[in-house]
């Protein structure tokens, strides 16, 4: 393990063993998020596989809450999963997470329908989706400070990106499955085994996912310039409570953001009544401009630094959310589809991009992959497990297509609030900072 790390460090700077990093990581990475995301384009689907019941509200509602199951577990294990990669490594963690995610895929894809086995069914789909949000609640924090780790100090913001990327691209490769699927079945063969599919060709990766991270360096034990050894767990966690607090709102907000935005391809088919063809459509480019936007984000701060690409794009994104879903609610069109919420989905991502790297940066090395997968654990359990179950309802119990507007707005309102008290975390602007007189 020495001898790989010292390879490692060696090559920091070295452009080829930062590529091989950001494959093994961002591949594995967005099989994961694949994996976990998928379902929530086929909750309509699913939902009348395992809840057959006479409501298409209900039959939704619960496929939308065994959806939201799966968050239940992620804090335990970002907990779990978490401080074990600050221990015992963040590839043996990340090789872990990966495989229990492969294995609850694979049940979820083949268990039989409720008309075939009863109430076992749901039971399995629920014990299934709870195994694969505490993979995924181990995931986040390990390969984030993988990826800062790897990385040389003013090229982490880019090496970071890859994390929220990888989670665009997942979501970009289930929407083209989606839509590829929803053109080529009839809707009974869709709901019959179609969804089906799209969760065995994910199971098709899972080998190449395995591979690749069990093959990747440690970068547990490289040394960090910018980084004060700490010994304790317990009093880093205690010494950083301001910026995980921030750090909790910004995941949250951005979570929120997030699962709205993958849930436009069942809203636009369930409450606009559009086309499913244009509706996995409208998930698909916005996912799509969301990966430029990752990379955006991370880039340019690395040249501008973490705190100005948090702000500036998050205002943006406050003033853009309410006339981009007025006009796509009023006119229902492929532009304001396709383009409305392309637009708004590269803002929303460049801030986060910033973001994770600033988390990551402002944690010891020693906490890093436990409190960052835990805070990011939390608020997804919290926020996001909900989101679309808050959205469904609120559309429901108001009549309003407006809902998913209201609901984005506050939490792009608090994500800004928080990412103003962040304090900049690139070493050189950081070390300037700290040299400035008092008040200046």
């Amino acid at each position: 393990m020495n001898r790989i790390a010292a390879q490692l460090e060696e090559g920091r700077g070295s452009s080829g063993l930062g590529r091989r990093a950001l494959l093994g990581v961002g591949i594995g990475n967005m099989l994961e998020f694949y994996d976990f995301i998928t379902y929530s384009f086929f909750a309509i689907q699913i939902g009348r596989t395992f809840f057959p019941v006479d409501s298409q509200y209900a039959s939704l509602m619960l496929s939308l809450a065994t959806f939201g199951v799966g968050f239940v577990t992620r804090p335990i294990g970002g907990l779990v999963l978490g401080f074990y990669s600050d221990r015992a490594g963040r590839r043996p963690a990340m090789v872990l997470s990966f495989a229990m995610m492969g294995s609850a895929l694979i049940v979820l894809a083949l268990t039989p329908s409720y008309d075939s086995i009863g109430v076992a069914a749901p039971i399995i789909a629920i014990v299934a989706r709870m195994v694969q949000g505490f993979s995924l609640g181990g995931e986040v924090g390990p390969t984030t400070a993988y990826l800062m780790e790897a990385a040389s100090p003013e090229r982490r913001g880019f090496a970071v990106s890859w994390q929220p990327a990888s989670q665009q691209i997942a979501a970009t490769a289930g929407a083209l499955v989606g839509l590829l699927l929803s053109r080529s079945l009839p809707a009974a063969d869709l709901e019959a085994y179609g969804w089906r599919i799209a969760f065995l060709l994910g199971a098709i990766c899972l080998p190449f996912g395995l591979w690749l991270r069990s093959n990747l360096p440690e970068t547990l034990h490289l040394r960090e310039s910018d980084q004060t050894p700490v010994r304790s767990a317990v009093g880093p966690v205690r010494a950083n409570a301001r910026i995980l607090g921030l750090g909790l709102v910004i995941l949250a907000s951005g979570t929120i953001i997030t699962y709205v935005t993958q849930y436009m391809t069942t809203y636009a088919e369930a409450t606009l009544r559009v086309a499913p063809e244009l509706a996995f459509a409208t998930t698909v480019i916005s996912n799509g401009l969301g990966i430029v936007g990752a990379l955006l984000g991370g880039w340019l701060s690395d040249r501008a630094g973490r705190r100005p690409v948090m702000v500036w794009p998050q205002l943006v994104a406050l003033v853009l959310t309410y006339p981009v879903f007025l006009w796509i609610v009023d006119a229902r069109s492929s532009l304001a589809l396709l383009g409305g919420l392309g637009v708004l989905s590269l803002i929303n991502v460049v801030p986060y991009s910033a973001a994770y790297v600033a988390l990551a940066e402002g944690l010891p090395k020693n906490i890093r992959g436990g409190a960052f997968a835990t805070i990011y654990a939390v608020a997804i359990a919290s926020f996001g497990g909900t989101a679309q179950l808050v959205v469904t309802w609120l559309i429901h119990a108001t009549g309003d297509a407006l809902a998913p507007a209201w609901y984005m707005l506050f939490a792009t309102a608090a994500g800004l609030a928080a990412m103003a008290m962040m304090h900049e975390s690139v070493p050189s602007r950081r070390g300037a900072a700290a040299n400035q007189p008092a008040g200046r």
